[in-house]
């Protein structure tokens, strides 16, 4: 068990939080279901008065295709733990998701407060899983084995067509905005948790080369010996 914790904890824990979080919601009837959808959302309205529930809890609430997510999630968050570790992938998900949405809901308020839009899209329905997933999916093809990359691709490509995620992104679709935005965060965060973790490897044979200098030069006292010593009874380095 310590050994699935150590490789496997976030995508445990992530998948039994929207596990648990669909066979409640199953339970609700209509109105509860509409109330916790419309409390959960990350819409401008949300995010305006109440943005750290919204934000978090929306990760894990869906409203349709519950028993698809799980599929979806297993594949995808699975290889990226397994690739980065629990606290990379932990936080790097968490930035697509949390940047994904305010980036998104952000262009949308601004469209509304320009009049491009009505009012009544402060209230929208703005929830699922995808954006976490998407992000899982970024770092399992930049990091993973090529199993762990195959079924990334596929994650994405059921993603991008029969989900259709980037679907209105020429529109600025909050869904797609967010979407694309999620993508590119979890890029930028992999990409830079990789360049230290090369500079760190190669800054450990010169701090190893460092620390057997220094204890060479302890044994030897600091001196270097003559690498042509003189012969014996040739004190004055004049010999024959």
């Amino acid at each position: 068990m310590r050994v699935l914790l150590r490789h496997y904890g976030f995508a445990m824990a992530y998948l039994a939080g929207v596990v648990a979080a669909g066979l409640a919601y199953s339970l609700l009837d209509p109105g509860a279901q509409a109330r916790l959808i419309a409390w959960a959302s990350t819409n401008v309205a949300n995010l305006e008065h109440e943005p750290v529930g919204p934000l978090l809890v929306s990760a894990f609430v869906t409203s349709g295709f519950f028993a698809a997510w799980p599929a979806l999630i297993a594949p995808a968050v699975f290889g990226a733990n397994r690739a980065l570790g629990n606290t990379r992938t932990a936080l790097v998900c968490l930035a697509g998701h949390v940047i994904g949405s305010l980036v998104s809901e952000g262009i949308l308020a601004y469209r509304i407060d320009a009049g491009q839009l009505s009012a009544a899209n402060r209230h929208i329905s703005d929830v699922g899983p995808s954006y976490v997933v998407l992000s899982a999916i970024v770092i399992a093809l930049a990091c993973g084995g090529w199993l762990v990359r195959t079924l990334a691709a596929v994650d994405l490509v059921v993603l991008v067509f029969p989900g259709q995620i980037f679907s209105g992104l020429s529109q600025l679709d909050v869904a797609a905005v967010g979407h694309l935005t999620a993508a590119l965060t979890a890029a930028a965060a992999t990409a830079f948790i990789l360049s230290r973790q090369s500079q760190n490897r190669s800054q450990k044979p010169n701090q190893k080369q460092k620390q057997n200098q220094n204890q060479s030069d302890r044994v030897s006292g600091g001196y270097v010996t003559d690498a042509h010593p003189d012969q014996v009874g040739d004190r004055d380095s004049a010999g024959a």
